[in-house]
């Protein structure tokens, strides 16, 4: 199984892109074998979801859980509450 990425843009965006997909290549895909595509695919995803996403820090976000960035972000972003209506 191939896992690359061959975005166009600038080389920042690139060598994050394959730095990323570095990891479960180097990790998990060359430390095992995959009786079917379909059992590779549900492994990746399961390493992305469960591991780079939860658990691995990430430098390109300030050393933080990619999870907790954008639990952040959306705390940071989210319209502030109206006020509470007037009696009548």
């Amino acid at each position: 199984m191939r896992l690359s990425c061959s975005r166009t843009g600038n080389c920042h965006d690139n060598a994050a892109a394959e730095s990323f997909f570095a990891t479960p290549k180097n990790e998990m895909c060359y430390r095992r074998s995959f009786p079917t595509r379909a059992s590779a695919r549900h492994a990746v995803i399961e390493f992305i979801e469960a591991y780079c996403s939860r658990r691995r820090t990430h430098s390109s976000i300030g050393c933080k859980v990619p999870a907790e960035a954008m639990a952040a972000f959306f705390e940071r972003t989210a319209p502030e509450p109206e006020g509470l209506p007037m009696a009548a």
